[in-house]
């Protein structure tokens, strides 16, 4: 799934292709607004509040949506049109008048809705380091809320902090050297905030830094520890290990870390939820 960094991105792709132009060809391809006619509105700008994007148009109307695992947006310039194999998928159109063209593919997510309503898409999310209005001393706040949770689970939980997803949560266990099942509670939570939000912003902002944690650009060492299992530790040379995602269970997806350089507790046996939980 992309993280707050790619969607920041993308928001800013989109803008340099479409902002301030004038809707002629749209399309919602999706049952709920499937009669939904955009054209003769102007977009004014894309925002982002985590992974969710919010694309703004005159008129009050906001368009939220959200890549999760499979979507993906392309934009075509003047002429140019995507493969046909690929049209089925399309689930957003949004053609200007100077011939630019923007496609939301495969999104699970498509909504319109006033732009005044934008919170009831986003007010559950806790505060973006990629935001204006980023409060680090709520996040601090809202991470010790349960001093008892696994440090990996809470960065991963969006009504915490927005943003940080399995690679960043991955990462910066490692940079604080922590475990990943540390109790946050045990954590310089201030630190660790302070350390994520430079992190996120300098790879959302950052000609050449984008997901890069080490500092080091050749490929497959950009991470610490993040999807080297069995490779030895860029910092001390021990095996990087790694524990299965639980399916079905956000709070363990897959994750990496070095026992050397992260000390603390391993990886508690998972526990099975029931069936339709």
């Amino acid at each position: 799934m992309p993280e707050g960094d790619s969607v920041y991105r993308l928001a800013r792709r989109l803008d340099a292709g479409l902002r301030g132009q004038v809707l002629e060809r749209t399309s919602l391809r999706v049952p709920r607004h499937a009669t939904a006619n955009l054209d003769g509105l102007t977009l004014l700008e894309h925002d982002t509040h985590g992974k969710h994007l919010l694309t703004r148009l005159s008129g009050g109307l906001t368009l939220h949506t959200h890549l999760r695992m499979q979507g993906s947006w392309t934009v075509t310039r003047p002429g140019k049109r995507l493969p046909r194999r690929v049209m089925p998928d399309v689930r957003v159109v949004l053609g200007t008048a100077s011939g630019t063209t923007a496609y939301g593919i495969s999104l699970p997510v498509v909504e319109l809705l006033r732009t005044r309503d934008e919170r009831q898409v986003v007010g559950h999310l806790g505060p973006d380091p990629l935001r204006a209005d980023w409060d680090a001393a709520e996040a601090v706040r809202r991470l010790r809320a349960v001093p008892a949770r696994p440090v990996v689970a809470a960065l991963l939980d969006q009504r915490v902090v927005a943003g940080f997803g399995n690679l960043w949560a991955n990462e910066l266990c490692f940079l604080v050297g922590v475990s990943p099942w540390t109790p946050v509670g045990e954590v310089d939570v201030e630190r660790l905030v302070a350390l994520g939000a430079r992190a996120l912003t300098a790879s959302a902002t950052v000609e050449g830094a984008y997901q890069v944690t080490t500092g080091r650009r050749q490929k497959g060492e950009q991470h610490w520890v993040a999807g080297r299992y069995g490779r030895p530790c860029l910092r001390c040379g021990t095996r990087v290990l790694v524990a299965a995602e639980v399916s079905n269970d956000p709070e363990n997806r897959r994750t990496w870390w070095c026992p050397h350089c992260q000390p603390g507790p391993g990886r508690p046996a998972p526990t099975r939820r029931p069936p339709g939980t």
